[in-house]
């Protein structure tokens, strides 16, 4: 493996790092995913069966206890309680759009890596095929020998290239689809929380 990375040139060592820093990235992705609905069930049963006997101080303090996004989404909910749906429903969206951002967080990152690693992989097998071609111009064609170090370089880094940018591509599509489903569920337990409240 360490032979392969070596015989690839100096272009394997950033297509090495995007491989490293895209696995960090996903495994991080991961965890924050798992720690963001952790206790959204829970909560969710909670805060409702409190609004719906219309313990609303009690159902602010369950919110206050668990600190996640959706609680801090119930919580705006619930400063409005008795006013009119439409109200409650704006201030909810607003504070929803800005705690479901970091559900995004990183995934740019992730598609550009899936974007940028065959672009490195290219950029190898051209460095490799022009360094091939010199030694055809100062040696003549030579041996395969003489030849085979410049489009060894080319296949590797080509390879390397799209062996980090397919998983890649595959772990971002996985984790944006992801973050959608979350988003999803959290927006449909605050309109439930919003038709529980209204006046």
């Amino acid at each position: 493996m360490w032979e392969i990375v070596l015989k690839g040139g100096p272009l394997m060592w950033p297509i090495l790092f995007c491989s490293v820093l895209s696995l960090a990235l996903f495994f991080e992705r991961l965890w924050f995913y798992y720690r963001f609905r952790r206790d959204d069930t829970t909560l969710a049963a909670e805060v409702e069966g409190l609004a719906r006997d219309g313990r609303i101080n009690d159902a602010e303090v369950v919110c206050r206890r668990v600190g996640s996004p959706l609680s801090r989404i119930y919580l705006a909910a619930l400063r409005c309680a008795g006013q009119e749906r439409a109200r409650i429903k704006t201030v909810v969206e607003e504070i929803g759009s800005r705690e479901l951002a970091p559900l995004e967080r990183y995934l740019g990152l992730m598609g550009t890596i899936a974007a940028l690693t065959p672009l490195l992989g290219l950029l190898g097998t051209v460095l490799g095929m022009i360094r091939a071609f010199n030694v055809i111009a100062t040696a003549g064609v030579g041996t395969p020998a003489t030849l085979g170090g410049g489009i060894s370089e080319a296949l590797i880094t080509t390879a390397s290239g799209l062996a980090v940018a397919i998983p890649t591509l595959l772990l971002h599509k996985y984790l944006s689809s992801r973050a959608d489903r979350l988003a999803l569920e959290v927006e449909v337990r605050s309109l439930h929380l919003v038709d529980l409240l209204e006046k």
